[in-house]
């Protein structure tokens, strides 16, 4: 929820980077933006601590997920500034947005450096937590963002560790319970992606019983 309250203030930034993309169609940046996941899910399920060439892996799928992140933000801006906003690229956008969700967890959840359990709870998390804030538009309240981790702090995260745990590598310290550092992202996913889920299905059961 911390970057996704900061959305308005965002705004001039997004704008600027936008404008060299006017002329794309915002179905293109959106079908991109989903590339990028599914390259940084393969890369992921590539990577492995065996060797340097392998773990180094891990800062290229970050640097992918940067820029699914960043096309996902401006497909929606490029549509609003060409005046091409339209409800199926609204669907087009959240549906291939869960797509890049689980291909990116996926890839992370089938490789050496996460439990396939961990991932299979991540994944629950995630995808929970989108289908809340979905479902409160549909049934006709507004779109709803709140919660502890929306997607744009997953995203972040996303590039964080990776970064964190190719620089874990280096060192000889050990984690409890033999946890690598993608592990405790993937634990965060799955509690504090629960929880998020919860805290939108009853925001939206409020808004009910205020109608």
């Amino acid at each position: 929820m911390v970057l996704d309250t900061t959305r308005h203030t965002m705004d001039p930034l997004l704008a600027a980077l936008a404008k060299p993309f006017r002329s794309w169609p915002p179905d293109i940046l959106t079908a991109i933006a989903l590339i990028f996941a599914l390259a940084a899910g393969a890369l992921f399920y590539l990577s492995s601590p065996q060797n340097e060439l392998q773990s180094s892996l891990l800062l290229l799928a970050a640097l992918c997920i940067l820029l699914n992140g960043l096309f996902d933000a401006i497909d929606g801006k490029v549509a609003k500034l060409s005046h091409q906003t339209t409800a199926r690229g609204d669907f087009l956008d959240h549906a291939l947005d869960r797509y890049a969700d689980v291909f990116i967890i996926g890839g992370l959840a089938l490789s050496p450096w996460c439990r396939p359990s961990i991932g299979l709870l991540a994944i629950i998390g995630v995808l929970l937590t989108s289908y809340m804030g979905t479902q409160a538009q549909a049934v006709g309240c507004k779109r709803d963002y709140s919660g502890l981790l929306g997607r744009a702090d997953r995203i972040a995260l996303l590039i964080i560790f990776p970064i964190l745990q190719h620089a874990f590598l280096t060192t000889s310290y050990t984690l409890p319970y033999q946890l690598t550092v993608l592990e405790i992202a993937m634990i965060l996913f799955a509690i504090v992606g629960n929880i998020t889920a919860l805290q939108r299905f009853f925001g939206t059961l409020r808004w009910f019983s205020k109608q």
